[in-house]
């Protein structure tokens, strides 16, 4: 009897339970989802963030050396940097007086428009001349790149000159072979097409064709001889305003070139011309005189309405 009254009241507290589970269920889902839905979103939270933030501190390092960001991950100093870096220029260096060459309003839209006709003619040429270029013509272009503005006046760039025949064809090699790469994977079809009309491929021959091959490194700092580090502010703009009056210098000369970046074949190049680790190359100058057959696309230049706005 026990045993049935037992097995009776188990039965009935079941039925009751379930009545009560029921009746939960049916009048509180809203609330016994919102806590459950909660909860998740909680631990999803806690999973998801601290990934993202040692995601975050890993990209920085990751970034390579050609990426635009590059020059913000390198200027980050560490508490290593802010002890041993110092200023290049001190506090109480000295200030005088500015020369200037005063000329007429002719004159200067005289000399404007004869700098832009000069300028107006230059093209970017891959068909180069075997014709000797004197190292004074070449002297002369570098020093004048190196008369650009920079951040703080720390000239962060440096020329390499390559005229040997050797190490230019090394850098050929070193260049097509990621090039080769970037053509057909890397730099998609559509970047592909875009330079169809510049007959252009993998190859660079220009690059052992050209007399000389000047390339641009950029400096995130520099190391005095004392062992000090000064950090380059804006190195990377000041080095391309460089690079601009480099070109400038190589058209008033008389000599034609074109801008070549080696995606991807910077660290190699670096090392072949023994350079210090942290420079890095920006881009390639072969400069020369142009071939008797070099031929340009039939492009033209933007009007002066397209890139000028007078406010």
């Amino acid at each position: 009897t026990r045993a049935k009254q037992h097995i009776h009241c188990h039965v009935k507290g079941s039925k009751m339970g379930d009545s009560l589970t029921g009746y939960l269920v049916t009048n509180y889902w809203k609330f016994v989802l919102s806590a459950v839905l909660s909860i998740l979103v909680l631990y999803l939270v806690q999973c998801f963030f601290p990934r993202r933030r040692e995601a975050q501190e890993r990209r920085p390092s990751q970034l390579s050396e050609e990426h635009p960001l590059a020059e913000f991950r390198d200027n980050q100093p560490s508490a290593e940097d802010n002890m041993l870096n110092a200023p290049v220029h001190t506090e109480d260096t000295e200030h005088i007086p500015y020369v200037h060459v005063s000329r007429t309003e002719e004159e200067s839209i005289q000399r404007s428009q004869e700098f832009y006709k000069l300028m107006n003619s230059r093209r970017s040429l891959r068909m180069f001349s075997n014709r000797a270029v004197p190292i004074e013509v070449i002297n002369n272009i570098v020093l004048t790149a190196g008369t650009s503005p920079s951040g703080a006046h720390t000239e962060p760039w440096t020329f390499a000159v390559v005229q040997d025949t050797v190490t230019k064809s090394k850098i050929r090699e070193i260049i097509e072979e990621e090039e080769y790469i970037n053509y057909d994977r890397r730099m998609g079809d559509k970047w592909v097409q875009e330079l169809k009309f510049l007959n252009t491929s993998h190859e660079k021959t220009y690059l052992e064709d050209a007399p000389y091959v000047i390339v641009v490194f950029k400096q995130p700092f520099r190391i005095s001889a004392g062992g000090t580090k000064h950090v380059h502010y804006y190195y990377e703009i000041s080095t391309a305003i460089s690079t601009g009056i480099l070109i400038a210098a190589i058209q008033n000369a008389g000599l034609v070139s074109v801008t070549t970046t080696p995606m991807n074949a910077g660290g190699k190049i670096r090392d072949l011309l023994g350079r210090p680790e942290h420079e890095k190359v920006m881009l390639l100058l072969p400069v020369g005189y142009p071939a008797d057959n070099a031929t340009v696309p039939a492009v033209t230049r933007k009007s002066l309405d397209d890139i000028m706005v007078l406010t």
